[in-house]
C-alpha cells in the first residue's frame, strides 16, 4: 500500500486532525481505517464482474451477461460511498490499483471465458468472501452506528446479488450445483462434471 503519511504542498495522504462531531479523532480515523479494505474489496469485486459479463458464452449469455452490469453499478456504488465516508472521517482513502494489490488478501479471478453457470458458480465464491468480510467489517465499525448502519445497507444488497447469482445453480431441492466446492475452478467444474473451464 502506498505511504499513507506523504504530505507536500501539494498532495498528503496523512489522516486529518478532525473527525464526525461525536466520535473521538481517534475512534473516528479508526472506523475509516476498517473501511479502507472494503474499498479496495468492492473495488476488486466490480472489476471481476466486468471480467465475468465479458466472458460468460453459451445459451443463457444474454440473461447473465445483462444481470450483471446492474450489479456493477450497485457495487461501484458502494465503494463511492465508503471512499466518502473515509474522507468524511477525516483518512484519506486509496482507489489506487497498485493499493489494492499490494493491500489483497486474495487472488485474481480464475476464469476467462466459460460457459454462464462457471462464472456463476466461481462468483458465488467471491460473493460468499465479500459478505463474509463484510459482515466483520460491520462489527468492528461498531462505535459508529452511521458507518454500520451504510455497511449493513451494503451487506443486503451484496446478499441480493448473490441469491441473483446462486438461483441459476440451484435445482428445486435449493441445494447449489457447486455445493462443497472451496475454489473458483472447482466451483466451475462442478456445474458440468467436466473441466472445460479456462483458468488463468
Amino acid at each position: 500500500m502506498a505511504d499513507t503519511n506523504r504530505t507536500s504542498s501539494v498532495t498528503s495522504g496523512s489522516d486529518a486532525p478532525l473527525t464526525v462531531p461525536g466520535l473521538s479523532t481517534t475512534t473516528g480515523h479508526a472506523v475509516a481505517d476498517a473501511l479502507q479494505m472494503r474499498v479496495h474489496a468492492l473495488n476488486d469485486l466490480q472489476l471481476t464482474l466486468k471480467h465475468a459479463h465479458w466472458n460468460v458464452v453459451g445459451p443463457h449469455f444474454i440473461g447473465v451477461h445483462e444481470m450483471l452490469d446492474p450489479q456493477i453499478d450497485g457495487v461501484r456504488e458502494m465503494v463511492d460511498t465508503l471512499a466518502e465516508r473515509m474522507s468524511t472521517l477525516g483518512v484519506p482513502p486509496n482507489g489506487l490499483p497498485g493499493a489494492l494489490v499490494a493491500a489483497r488478501t486474495w487472488d485474481d479471478y480464475s476464469l476467462d471465458r466459460a460457459d454462464t453457470a462457471a462464472h456463476l458458480a466461481a462468483l458465488d465464491l467471491v460473493y460468499t468472501g465479500v459478505i463474509e468480510d463484510h459482515r466483520a467489517a460491520i462489527e468492528a465499525v461498531g462505535d459508529d452506528p452511521v458507518t454500520e448502519d451504510i455497511l449493513i445497507g451494503q451487506t443486503a444488497d451484496l446478499e441480493q446479488f448473490q441469491w441473483f447469482v446462486r438461483a441459476h445453480l440451484q435445482g428445486t431441492s435449493g441445494a447449489l450445483v457447486s455445493d462443497g466446492a472451496d475454489d473458483e475452478v472447482s466451483a466451475a467444474e462442478a456445474t458440468s462434471g467436466t473441466e472445460h473451464v479456462s483458468a488463468r
